[in-house]
């Protein structure tokens, strides 16, 4: 599943879109009094390529959706689809994260 990323759109007052790298579904990363809680229920989506991100990315844009990045090919693919930018990422546990809305 090399290049691969999970992402799921949650429909609720707001489009909110949870991209993540598979290998974190399921864990918790403490730091301090910060935490990334990977719940298959928010995170636990479709597998998707750089590409299938870059269309679902341009088809909702006009739909002002939110987004919550976390994992580093997550990131990386959200950088290259100039969705975030490096100033906006974070690390919890070494574990690189973003935020849009």
């Amino acid at each position: 599943m090399e290049g691969k990323i999970l992402v799921k759109v949650h429909e609720s007052n707001r489009r909110v879109i949870a991209i993540c790298d598979p290998e974190l579904l399921g864990k918790k990363f403490v730091d301090g009094q910060f935490q990334l809680d990977m719940n298959p229920l928010f995170y636990g989506g479709e597998e998707m390529s750089a590409e299938e991100l870059g269309k679902l990315i341009k088809s909702l844009e006009r739909a002002y959706p939110s987004y919550n990045i976390v994992g580093k090919k997550s990131i990386d693919l959200c950088l290259k689809n100039d969705l975030i930018s490096k100033e906006g990422i974070g690390k919890i546990s070494g574990i690189p994260h973003a935020m849009v809305f």
